[in-house]
């Protein structure tokens, strides 16, 4: 029994292209008798799982995880009326869920589907529960304005957290102290940042996110997609990119894409691997926590509207104290014109960019159009992570053409926080890993190379040509 709880807990936190949202997991369960399941359907479901992998946006709270979940069971309604059959692949990818609905006796997955009340969260591959919970669950359903609110303020309090830390190791690897990156070099200022929030990716969005999501949704959301999504920068990457090309280093400028991606790759890698050694350490000294690291205590969750206020109550607390202090700190830097009075600025728009980041990543997993074509393809993180590539371009240039100390430090505010914040290395690496170890590895390097072309290409008519043609220095 317990070589067979390991090897269920082993497979749960082995990647990111095995867990999936709540419609998804119920598109996957079986209405019919096991068999194979048709190669288009098993493809669709794959090709959401991975555009999922990294974010779904506000589809992850729980009053929109119900709606989307009825949907789904009215849909399989209809199909059992129509005589289809939907059966469960033997090697299904969502095969870790089977456990909970298991025959006994028989020792066989049964055939029924989860209800939607059954799945506490989507963003994980473990967040399903017995059935039995289903009525005190249903005590413990929060006002959807209150959940929002809630989701808001902590994507706030860790997206400025996450963009103070950025620029800590912006200083502690920069010219500064360490120098180990500049912006004249293919090891770019934000290289060390977009590797720790890949490696954390690792540990918080693969491993250990089933286990944050049974203390509260609103922190996985908050520590995946807020402090996460804003220590780590696409727009910065991208900035310092052209700024290479347009010096004439076009082969620094590659080579900074290749070596960023390379590290940021195996980052994650890296983070699954020790979180998972992590795990299994706990484990043995731990014997008894079989529902889970953090789930063993329950004093710990946040499952109650009384607990949800408080902790709501905290964070708006912890957020203005936040805001208070980064007026109080630009208000006197300001007219330097210095890093400080940048960092300052940054902070205070930096929760718009997390809030703009998290909403739109709801479109990832949709596909185009009402037949949801490339549905692989994380569209919202797309349209992130190019529009704040595009708009930083263009603020560059406007930086040049003014050239004023107040620009600067207004320009390379909102550059830092909102445009950083509203772009993501660390979600983006996610989906690109889940891509890898799906069965179509070509579309890591598809959606990579899409992202990276149509951000730099932009970033060139933008901000490259104005400054060739206009000779800005």
């Amino acid at each position: 029994m317990d070589h067979k709880t390991n090897d269920l807990e082993e497979t749960r936190s082995g990647s990111f292209g095995r867990s999936s949202s709540a419609g998804s997991s119920l598109r996957r369960r079986s209405c019919g008798l096991p068999g194979p399941v048709p190669p288009q359907m098993d493809d669709d479901i794959e090709s959401e799982t991975v555009s999922q992998a990294g974010d779904i946006g506000d589809r992850a709270l729980h009053s929109n995880r119900i709606s989307e979940s009825s949907s789904f069971r009215l849909s399989f309604d209809n199909l059992l009326d129509n005589g289809v059959v939907v059966p469960i692949p033997e090697n299904s990818l969502l095969k870790p869920h089977e456990i909970w609905f298991r025959d006994a006796t028989a020792n066989t997955v049964s055939p029924a589907s989860p209800l939607p009340l059954e799945i506490i969260s989507p963003l994980s591959s473990d967040a399903m529960v017995y059935s039995a919970d289903k009525d005190e669950d249903n005590k413990k359903e929060l006002p959807w304005l209150v959940e929002y609110i809630s989701c808001l303020i902590h994507l706030a309090v860790l997206g400025i957290l996450g963009a103070l830390t950025r620029y800590l190791l912006q200083k502690l690897f920069g010219p500064g102290v360490a120098s180990l990156t500049s912006n004249q070099s293919i090891l770019y200022l934000d290289l060390p940042s977009n590797m720790a929030g890949s490696f954390l990716m690792g540990w918080w969005g693969v491993v250990f996110k089933g286990d944050i999501s049974s203390v509260s949704d609103q922190l996985a959301i908050g520590l995946t997609t807020g402090y996460l999504g804003s220590l780590t920068t696409f727009s910065g990457w991208n900035q310092k990119m052209l700024d290479l090309s347009v010096d004439g280093q076009w082969v620094f400028s590659v080579l900074g894409f290749l070596i960023g991606l390379f590290l940021a790759a195996y980052s994650i890698i890296f983070g699954v691997e020790t979180a998972k050694g992590f795990r299994w350490l706990l484990k043995r000294l731990n014997s008894g926590g079989k529902r889970g690291i953090l789930r063993s205590n329950g004093n710990w969750r946040v499952d109650s509207c009384k607990r949800h206020l408080a902790v709501m109550v905290v964070g708006m607390l912890i957020l203005g104290l936040l805001y208070s202090l980064c007026g109080i700190l630009e208000k006197r830097e300001f007219q330097s014109g210095s890093s400080e009075a940048q960092l300052w600025l940054g902070c205070m728009v930096a929760p718009l960019g997390v809030w703009i980041r998290w909403w739109l990543a709801r479109f990832n997993g949709r596909g185009l159009g009402k037949a949801g074509l490339f549905k692989w393809v994380p569209f919202g993180t797309l349209i992130a992570n190019v529009s704040a590539a595009s708009v930083m371009a263009g603020l560059s240039t406007l930086k040049k053409a003014v050239d004023s100390k107040n620009c600067d430090t207004i320009v390379t505010g909102i550059e830092f926080g909102f445009l950083g914040c509203l772009s993501t290395v660390s979600t983006f690496i996610a989906e690109f890993n889940a891509m890898r170890e799906s069965h179509h590895p070509w579309r890591a390097y598809a959606y990579a190379m899409l992202t990276i072309f149509l951000s730099f290409g932009l970033g060139t008519l933008i901000y490259s040509v104005p400054v060739w043609t206009k000779g800005y220095d």
